[in-house]
């Protein structure tokens, strides 16, 4: 798959996510694909939630590497 390919459903799988976080008043938002990394940005109410790094392994990262052979890792950028 190539990076423009990637990175629609790097997209589209963060869209799907994106409602468990607007309930508890955040969203996440994709900022870029390079070296297997995938860069977001927590925003609203998961911005500066202790909890905000769970959130990003547990849930983000965890379903990205799993639904994206490519993405390796995913860094909450800040």
């Amino acid at each position: 798959m190539d990076k423009n390919n990637i990175e629609e459903k790097i997209i589209e799988i963060l869209n799907k996510i994106k409602p468990f976080l607007n309930n508890d008043g955040g969203d996440v938002e994709f900022v870029k694909f390079e070296d297997g990394i995938v860069y977001v940005k927590l925003l609203g109410a998961c911005a500066d939630c202790a909890l905000a790094d769970n959130t990003i392994k547990d849930m983000v990262e965890y379903t990205l590497t799993f639904e994206i052979p490519e993405v390796k890792e995913v860094i909450n950028v800040v």
